[in-house]
């Protein structure tokens, strides 16, 4: 899932904001962005199951495949 902002406005002027597609506690980072472009104050804040769940990081392993020279001074 892509990151994506979802953001409700109300008529009592409350807005509530939602990051959607940011796994585990990165989320959070977003906070003040929000705050910034919405001319906003954080007042509360409560975390969706994406905030508890650990984001998948995939690692991809290579061989090195080279020739080292030992030189008469390391022998």
């Amino acid at each position: 899932m892509k990151k994506q902002f979802r953001i409700q406005l109300f008529s009592d002027g409350q807005i509530q904001a939602e990051v959607l597609g940011v796994k585990g506690k990165k989320c959070t980072d977003y906070i003040s962005l929000l705050e910034e472009l919405l001319d906003a104050e954080t007042i509360d804040s409560e975390y969706t199951a994406e905030y508890y769940e650990s984001e998948k990081v995939e690692i991809e392993e290579t061989e090195w495949d080279y020739e080292r020279r030992i030189t008469r001074e390391e022998l």
